[in-house]
């Protein structure tokens, strides 16, 4: 059985949900750092960098999320 590529999936249409982590003093100013999650398609998210919104973000199976313990609950999305 062969591995599909997620990077060959269209992120056009992704809106992403930012989370942040409570370093460096607020998030407001743009200081903070958070993580961006957006829901690709049915079991697929892409995960971005907000302070660096240029560069393409990393695609992880719902199963990698939650093996990395990631809750896309945390970012506003459901599994």
């Amino acid at each position: 059985m062969s591995e599909r590529n997620l990077y060959e999936l269209d992120l056009a249409q992704v809106r992403f949900n930012r989370a942040c982590g409570g370093n460096q003093g607020g998030g407001d100013d743009g200081s903070e750092t958070c993580v961006t999650l957006g829901l690709v398609e049915d079991g697929v998210y892409a995960m971005g960098d907000s302070k660096r919104p240029d560069r393409e973000p990393l695609l992880f199976t719902t199963e990698e999320l939650t093996t990395a313990g990631i809750d896309p609950a945390r970012f506003g999305l459901s599994v």
